[in-house]
């Protein structure tokens, strides 16, 4: 994607009563800076006014109707998105929306039917007979009535619940009737996972097929969008998920989809790879784990094992590249926060690198819970965007040296003939010697990203010794060029 760069524009206690109005203040500034997308939250009505988005109630309500407590979405009314879409369009930033199809939340009356109990670590493991329970499965709409789907959710539009009315007894429910049973193709933990959370939906039934297409053809054409991120993928029928996409493709040219398949498994994402026939791109959580660990361990990390198992090593056209998400913030489920010592770093691994299709996330921009949203790491994601922007094209040589120091070069383009020499120690200070090119000889070179004062002059060979601060990184390029 050439240079492009994802913006995560929201984390998880991002406040939502301006949230489309920053948008709309803000785009001119990510167009400046190299952005060339942004990835919105779910933008559609949850089972509460304050859900992020998560908790899906209803895919055709995107802020317009009165339904779970509010007009508004968390973030805003339909209105309010759609000019933040236009004003995104307008400085020729895509625009990517949350889709959460694996489940249903706030249903709107409870329905009796036939199920059976499993053991919540084996979900294959069935432990009871099945009886009739009583879960919160009829989502009928009335705040919204049959206004753009007449469509109306029912028991044995999903596979399975946690929780029996009748009794009070929370469990997984597996829900039995004809053509019935977990998803096949989805993740093995658990034996089958299938269930993740609130009603899950059966995406083998035909009528559920139907309509998850009608809504992404509405929802596009309503919104003008041009892809979705879809959550959850690893709890999703992969034969569903490769249908789908080539559905939304087929219907909608240059359309970008990516997943999110949360495993730190090799094995298991290329096995959805190979299933979905490579069809849409997924977040690199190996990479995310190697980072994680790296900044953990220290100068006892082997930072040229940092690529290992990761998917912009196997698959570096499918790789959405990320540090930290909304989900690995400190107090989630799935917490795996990166020290803010390693944070300029990571970013320099998916920013300045050739691979990948990188995503900034809000949290580490704007930092964390902060309303007046100011952080020091802002400033640092900006030089290294500034530079990915205008330094960091063409090929690549890498010089993984040793534990704590690598880097690399690029070595620029007809357009873009700059060349850039990035050096990252996690130990004590170091240097590496990397070849620029014999046309480089005699230029000086300069840390653009101010971690280092060194002034290095191309020797007439065309290589040059680069020295790097401990625990830092440096981006080096011609003296007195203007970003």
């Amino acid at each position: 994607m050439l240079n492009n760069v994802m913006f995560q524009s929201f984390e998880w206690e991002s406040e939502g009563k301006n949230f489309y109005a920053d948008l709309v203040k803000n785009a001119a500034e990510f167009a400046k800076r190299g952005i060339d997308s942004v990835w919105l939250p779910p933008v559609y009505k949850g089972n509460s006014p304050e859900d992020e988005g998560y908790g899906t109630y209803d895919l055709f309500d995107l802020g317009e109707f009165d339904q779970k407590g509010a007009v508004r979405t968390k973030y805003g009314t339909k209105e309010e998105l759609l000019e933040a879409i236009e004003a995104l369009h307008n400085e020729g930033i895509r625009v990517y929306a949350d889709v959460v199809l694996n489940h249903k939340a706030g249903a709107d009356e409870p329905e009796k039917f036939m199920a059976v109990k499993v053991d919540p670590e084996d979900r294959n493991k069935v432990i009871s007979d099945p009886y009739e329970i009583e879960g919160w499965t009829g989502f009928t709409f009335p705040g919204r009535g049959d206004t753009y789907s007449d469509f109306k959710w029912h028991y044995y539009h999903f596979t399975g619940i946690d929780f029996d009315n009748l009794t009070g007894e929370k469990g997984v429910y597996r829900i039995e009737g004809e053509g019935k049973g977990w998803a096949l193709g989805v993740s093995p933990e658990y034996g089958n996972f299938d269930y993740l959370m609130f009603a899950d939906i059966d995406h083998n039934h035909p009528e559920v097929q139907e309509e998850l297409k009608k809504w992404a053809d509405w929802f596009i054409a309503e919104t003008g969008v041009d892809g979705f991120r879809m959550d959850a993928v690893k709890h999703i029928d992969d034969n569903f998920m490769r249908d789908y996409v080539k559905y939304i493709r087929d219907q909608h040219e240059d359309f970008y989809i990516f997943g999110e398949y949360w495993k730190n498994s090799k094995k298991e994402t290329d096995a959805f790879l190979r299933d979905t026939e490579y069809r849409m791109d997924i977040f690199d959580v190996g990479l995310h784990f190697n980072m994680h660990s790296a900044a953990i361990q220290g100068n006892l990390f082997d930072m040229r094992k940092i690529f290992d198992g990761s998917i912009v090593e196997s698959n570096p056209q499918l790789a959405v590249t990320f540090v930290d998400n909304h989900d690995t913030q400190p107090g989630q489920s799935l917490e795996s926060w990166i020290d803010d010592w390693f944070k300029e770093i990571a970013y320099s691994l998916i920013l300045l690198r050739q691979d990948g299709y990188p995503c900034v996330f809000a949290g580490d921009y704007y930092g964390l819970n902060q309303a007046e949203r100011t952080n020091e790491n802002k400033f640092g994601i900006d030089r290294l965007l500034f530079i990915r922007k205008a330094l960091a094209w063409g090929d690549q040589t890498d010089y993984f040296e040793s534990e704590n120091t690598i880097g690399w070069v690029r070595h620029g383009e007809d357009e873009h003939p700059n060349k850039l020499a990035v050096l990252i120690s996690t130990g004590d200070a170091s240097e590496l010697r990397m070849e620029m090119g014999k046309e480089q000889a005699g230029r000086v070179f300069a840390d653009y990203l101010g971690n280092n004062d060194a002034k290095i002059t191309v020797d007439e060979e065309g290589f040059a010794v680069f020295p790097v601060s401990p625990g830092s990184v440096s981006a080096y390029a011609q003296e007195g060029l203007e970003l």
